[in-house]
């Protein structure tokens, strides 16, 4: 399983991404000083937003690039029509 994700940051700019683990990519977001977390570091907080699941790595990068691939106006619609509101 994988998941796909937007968060939003405390600039309210949107960082998209995807990963095999949520709560382990989203504590290295949150606190982490890996270099894996570099966009959102100087951004915190952060707040999960939108989360999408997929089967395989293949799904979750292809539907990682469409979304980067959308306006922030279409993110936003995304977001508003999560659960996660």
């Amino acid at each position: 399983m994988y998941f796909i994700y937007l968060l939003r940051c405390k600039d309210n700019s949107l960082y998209c991404g995807q990963t095999n683990n949520i709560e382990k990519r989203i504590k290295e977001h949150t606190i982490s000083k890996t270099k894996s977390a570099k966009y959102t570091k100087g951004r915190r907080p952060i707040k999960l937003v939108y989360l999408e699941k997929v089967q395989t790595k293949s799904q979750a990068l292809k539907r990682e690039y469409a979304i980067k691939q959308l306006t922030k106006i279409q993110k936003e619609k995304l977001i508003s029509s999560s659960i996660l509101k």
